[in-house]
């Protein structure tokens, strides 16, 4: 403020030889603690470094008052910002302070607003994605200063610039969302760089990036196609998706009775017997397209092993228009109808004679979900959307469930053409077309348009992110700092998905320097199939954590993941200061808050509004000879009033 940093404040206002610490000095015996993500003694303020990397008032209340428990206290001065960053609540640590009367003096350094400043202040990305993923990430920006200026939002990927985003800056004080796009090429744990340039006269322009740490893996990820009649959306679908490595669709087409064509399967024994009949087998795959396959061809245990695959496994389900899906198919009242996102009623419309030709229209969430997403940017998405000719809807699907979110609709609105609903662990979704290759194949479309390969690419491979594996890895953040403990997690079933409590859990860690080191892991016993273990990092820099589970010997399965340990930077995010929090935490403990404009009093408050202390000393009389010759007098003097009344 006016030129002055907190440091110089704190040295001006507190220091060794300012009057203030003198009159303090005369009346207690002062002890000194700097703080920052964690507390320690010093001697004086010439020893505090400001170098620490967040702020955490909690713990740093908790150990001063924990040291000083033992000594008479009259109250604790707690100088900062408030800007505290810390996770705990700050409700635990007044509580043992109130209860002991130790009042708190807050006083307040900084500024309440910036008048010139620029903040990234959230971005929302994956933990992970497939490799070559169209990513769509919100990014909040806010701002002071700079109202209506238009400024880059660019996106790097460890150096290369994969994103450039104009930014029209709002109202001073108001957050505004940026969606940006782009590409995950590269394999492997990616830090990404979002980050707006300093502007003329911004007083902190450390806070105008963030970097995040995505993994993007190069998987082949498993997707069942279960067809039950030849149609050209068996050769289109899977045309669209051949090219993509990390997509592996298998198709099972049903030929005639019991008689089925495989095709993109992984081995000769694989589908051998037409559609999984176990748990198991149908549960090494991340996706399930159901087409035109009537409800009665499966058993009321494959009806509740598809509703499990969602709701317990985690894996995608996508059923498709035909004349044996949906109502037509008899799966209304079945388990599968409880996944679906849409209503289906218990009898088809006009028996079974429902047929509309209509052009697809996407809804305001589907105009930005990246499922939908058919072009580059949103406008061009949408413009598209229009473009496409139309196609034909054999199911009067007309409603969806409460929770469940429409995508694309029919022309007039009144038909679901694509919705999707989170059911259990996984996603489930309904897109009654029996003939999107019209896309692809109509006369208007041209022949090196890539709309059709674009929509299933994106829609395959939005089913399957996120479907958990057998032993699925965690870490609570992407991020810690040097010498702070990391928790290591893991959640670890059979092959039906059946959480294990008692299977041989490690994790391998791979340290900077490659050196690999084995942490075991134990049951928590507060839930089924959750392991934890411990780990306190001793060098800066990228972590692999693979987690490794075995049942009697046998390999359930691993899974990896990465951690980043580097500094800190929240101390620059929403850093001015934060009177009320001061202000609360002096109320609810009997002290006072200050500012430097205001702390002149804080010595004759401290001795007016502390609580006081009581001190009891036990002597015994012969070590004091003046009060016990006084106590004989007395009591010599009492027998002789006593006797000279005639009383003794």
């Amino acid at each position: 403020m006016e030129g002055e940093s907190r440091a110089d404040v704190i040295r001006r206002e507190l220091g060794d030889e300012s009057p203030l610490f003198s009159a303090l000095g005369d009346r207690f015996a002062v002890r000194l603690f700097g703080f920052s993500s964690r507390t320690d003694r010093v001697g004086s303020m010439g020893e505090l470094a400001h170098d620490g990397t967040r702020t955490d008032v909690g713990q740093a209340l908790t150990r001063a008052w924990e040291e000083l428990s033992g000594v008479p206290l009259s109250g604790l001065v707690l100088v900062t910002d408030g800007a505290d960053n810390a996770d705990g609540a700050i409700e635990e640590t007044l509580l043992p302070l109130q209860a002991a009367g130790v009042p708190v003096f807050t006083v307040g350094l900084g500024r309440e607003a910036y008048s010139q400043d620029i903040q990234i202040s959230r971005v929302d990305t994956p933990r992970s994605v497939l490799r070559g993923a169209a990513l769509v990430v919100d990014v909040v920006v806010a701002q002071t200063g700079y109202r209506g200026e238009r400024v880059n939002l660019v996106v790097e990927d460890e150096g290369r610039i994969v994103a450039d985003e104009t930014v029209t800056l709002p109202a001073d004080g108001e957050p505004t969302t940026v969606r940006v796009r782009f590409t995950a090429a590269d394999a492997g744990p990616r830090l990404f760089t979002f980050r707006i340039a300093p502007q003329p006269d911004e007083m902190v322009t450390q806070n105008n990036e963030q970097n995040v740490l995505i993994v993007v893996e190069d998987t082949a990820e498993k997707v069942l196609y279960f067809e039950g009649e030849p149609r050209w959306e068996v050769k289109f679908l899977r045309r669209a998706v051949a090219d993509d490595e990390n997509l592996q669709l298998a198709v099972l087409q049903r030929t005639a009775e019991n008689k089925f064509m495989r095709m993109g399967v992984e081995s000769a024994e694989d589908l051998v017997g037409g559609f999984p009949r176990t748990r198991a087998e149908l549960f090494e795959y991340r996706a399930l397209i159901l087409g035109g396959i009537e409800a009665n061809h499966f058993t009321p245990d494959q009806l509740r092993m598809i509703a499990d695959f969602v709701g317990e496994r985690g894996g995608g389900l996508l059923m498709l228009g035909s004349r044996r899906s949906f109502a037509e198919g008899g799966y209304a009242g079945t388990p599968v109808a409880d996944v679906l996102p849409v209503v289906i009623p218990e009898q088809p419309d006009d028996e079974s004679r429902f047929f509309v030709e209509t052009a697809v229209r996407p809804t305001r969430p589907g105009q930005t979900h990246p499922a939908t997403q058919i072009a580059e940017t949103e406008q061009a998405s949408a413009a598209r959307w229009l473009e496409l000719p139309p196609i034909t809807l054999v199911n009067a699907v007309r409603d969806v469930k409460p929770g469940a979110t429409t995508l694309l609709t029919s022309a007039d609105e009144s038909l679901v053409v694509l919705a999707f609903q989170r059911y259990g662990a996984g996603k489930a979704l309904a897109f009654p077309i029996q003939d999107s290759w019209m896309w692809q194949m109509h006369v208007d479309i041209d022949v090196e348009d890539q709309t059709h390969e674009t929509l299933w690419r994106r829609l395959l491979r939005w089913m399957v992110d996120g479907v958990p594996d057998q032993v699925v890895a965690d870490v609570p953040a992407e991020r810690v700092e040097l010498d702070e403990p990391l928790t290591l997690g893991a959640e670890v079933d059979d092959a039906n998905y059946e959480e294990i409590n008692t299977s041989q859990v490690s994790a391998w860690i791979t340290d900077p320097d490659d050196e690999l080191f084995e942490v075991p892991m134990d049951w928590t016993a507060d839930r089924d199939g959750e392991y934890r273990a411990s780990l306190t990092p001793r060098k800066e820099g990228l972590y692999e954590v693979r987690v490794e589970a075995t049942q009697d010997g046998e390999l359930l399965g691993t899974d990896t993941t990465w951690v980043r340990v580097a500094p800190s930077d929240a101390e620059y995010y929403d850093s001015t200061r934060r009177t009320a929090f001061l202000e609360r935490i002096a109320d609810e403990t009997g002290g006072r808050f200050y500012t430097a404009d205001t702390i002149d009093g804080l010595a004759d408050d401290i001795q007016t509004v502390g609580g006081g202390v009581t001190v009891i000393e036990e002597r015994d009389l012969w070590d004091m000879p003046a009060v016990l010759l006084a106590f004989l007098l007395l009591v010599v003097g009492e027998w002789g009033y006593r006797r000279a009344r005639g009383l003794a």
